[in-house]
């Protein structure tokens, strides 16, 4: 069978092109791609390419397919797994295969199997360790973005809070304490807002900060007052960009020092200010990934030695991770499409890719089998006056207070090709 795929050669080289996919072997599955979306970690492998980790050295004569976080439909299964997979069955699968010690995943590692194209070849690895997961929900892009949600997951479930004198660790956000999101006003923090209103596990207060206000003004939007007091969280969106000192004004809002901050961006005054508003036990999460493999910030070590404060980190989630994601989309519990801004074809994935960090807004979402410059969900209406189908896409997300949805993902797989 053919695919067409976005390929990795080298740093910044990356070539869409169509080939021919060998036949499965019994250990292998056949799968269509739909849905992609794409992640700052594979904008990282574009650029870095064999200096990358994850990249193979031969690359440039076998390139790999990139684009981790994807979705589709079951098309031929392996005689081995023939009896637990079946044809036409939804799936998504958990990139962080870790399989035998290697760091081999899909979206940087393999030259058949990634998310960036129309078909792909899952191999026996992904079955071997449980990573790849039936997905029973309607959308395919909530699929997609399951692992990202996940990331949020793993970082809730990560944090850690201990009595005085016990020498054990009670795994979790503080429920019903006080929790802080530093610069959460992106997608990922949005997600992660979503994520704590609505799961089992919640905080009595939940403040997040930013300084962009039209980031915060539209996060308002997306988290009324009524529906969070529904859910028994009190919300807070502030924006710290001229307070003069808002370390002070951040705990004089909680009462206090809070019990769990997550710092979402790699920015020192950003980390130094949740350091600076670590109540007692309180659990320090740095979320966002460096480039910079010297990054620091000061610490308040005071605190961490009378205060018992502490600092955790996590990259991704794990499986258990992306199911809870999936389990929660399937139950309408949770909306990642909260984190989505932009929607292009797989035409647009090596250029989106390649620009990652100069595309503001939040998530970029990749249909591999249409053609469609990538295109933000606000600008569909202006492109609605010259072309019918947006001016129909804008009316759909706008019933969805403007986010994407499984009508507009319908919508838009009849009606591009």
């Amino acid at each position: 069978m053919k695919t067409k795929a976005l390929r990795l050669y080298g740093a910044s080289d990356l070539r869409l092109e169509e080939f021919e996919l060998p036949e499965i072997k019994d250990d292998e599955i056949l799968v269509e791609v739909v849905s992609d979306s794409i992640c700052m970690s594979t904008y990282k492998c574009a650029m870095l390419g064999k200096k990358h980790k994850r990249v193979p050295q031969d690359c440039d004569v076998n390139p790999v397919i990139m684009g981790h976080e994807f979705a589709g439909n079951i098309v031929k299964v392996g005689k081995k797994y023939e009896g637990q997979f079946h044809p036409g069955t939804k799936f998504t699968l958990q990139p962080a295969l870790n399989y035998k010690g290697t760091m081999w995943s899909p979206g940087y590692s393999y030259p058949y199997f990634g998310g960036d194209c129309t078909y792909c070849i899952i191999p026996q690895e992904v079955m071997e360790l449980g990573c790849f997961l039936e997905y029973k929900g309607d959308a395919y892009f909530e699929a997609s973005l399951a692992e990202p949600y996940s990331c949020s997951i793993g970082a809730a479930h990560a944090a850690f809070h201990t009595k005085m004198g016990v020498y054990q660790h009670d795994m979790g956000i503080r429920e019903g304490g006080k929790m802080a999101i530093l610069a959460g006003a992106g997608p990922m923090g949005l997600g992660m807002v979503e994520y704590i209103i609505h799961c089992d596990r919640k905080p009595g207060l939940l403040v997040v900060t930013d300084i962009d206000e039209g980031r915060l003004e539209k996060a308002r939007s997306l988290f009324t007052k009524e529906d969070c007091d529904a859910m028994g969280v009190e919300l807070h969106f502030i924006n710290t960009r001229d307070m003069e000192n808002a370390a002070e004004e951040l705990k004089k809002l909680a009462g206090g020092g809070y019990d769990d901050v997550f710092a979402y961006a790699p920015v020192k005054s950003v980390v130094e200010m949740a350091s600076d508003i670590l109540g007692r036990d309180g659990c320090l999460s740095f979320f966002a990934g460096p480039t910079d493999p010297k990054f620091s910030a000061e610490l308040n070590y005071y605190d961490v030695h009378y205060n018992s404060t502490h600092v955790i980190g996590t990259t991704g989630g794990n499986t258990a991770d992306m199911i809870e994601s999936l389990e929660l989309t399937a139950a309408g519990r949770i909306r990642p499409a909260v984190m989505v801004t932009h929607i292009g074809g797989l035409d647009s994935a090596g250029e989106t890719t390649l620009n990652l960090p100069k595309i503001p807004g939040g998530k970029k979402l990749i249909y591999t089998h249409i053609n469609m410059p990538l295109t933000a969900i606000d600008d569909f209406a202006k492109l609605g006056e010259t072309d019918a189908r947006f001016a129909k896409l804008a009316e759909i997300v706008a019933a969805h207070n403007g986010l994407w949805c499984l009508e507009a993902e319908q919508y838009l797989l009849e009606n591009w090709k």
